[in-house]
């Protein structure tokens, strides 16, 4: 039996009040503003797509599993300038998370870690459904493997 799924993007209105600051304010608070050079490379955690070549960026410090628990962790992340919140279909997993080398973290509902792996992007579905056939598993996050940078969270879906 094929567990539903959904990606969950982050939403726009997270980082709307960051458009309205100049350079010096968005240091003052750790972000910095970018131009992508390259696709891929600025996954934005927003619209779940690559930032296109010249496309502006900012890099933001997120703290991604706000949690009353030891896994409680933040990182930074892409958000491309006036992105729209991506609403993926159930089962629909985005170009940008089907490229890459993916570290897929369970968690329960006490937000603590129970199980953990690295898969490509491509392979994704048959691990979310091992993930999700532990009855302990609430959620799961998505994070770039190699710089470990948080891209999404999955959550069961209703049929």
């Amino acid at each position: 039996m094929r567990s539903p799924f959904r990606l969950v993007a982050l939403p726009s209105e997270r980082f709307a009040p960051l458009l309205a600051l100049d350079d010096a304010e968005l240091r003052a608070r750790d972000v910095r503003r970018m131009r992508a050079d390259a696709k891929p490379g600025y996954p934005c955690r927003v619209s779940l797509a690559d930032a296109e070549p010249g496309e502006e960026v900012l890099l933001v410090p997120f703290t991604h599993h706000d949690v009353a628990s030891p896994y409680r962790a933040s990182g930074p992340i892409f958000v491309r300038v006036n992105a729209a919140t991506a609403r993926p279909e159930v089962k629909e997993v985005p170009a940008m998370i089907r490229s890459r080398l993916l570290s897929i973290r369970a968690y329960d509902a006490q937000a603590m870690l129970v199980a953990s792996e690295v898969a490509e992007g491509r392979d994704l579905e048959e691990h979310i459904e091992r993930a999700f056939s532990d009855p302990r598993v609430e959620y799961l996050h998505l994070h770039n493997a190699r710089p470990g940078c948080y891209n999404c969270r999955v959550e069961r879906a209703e049929r």
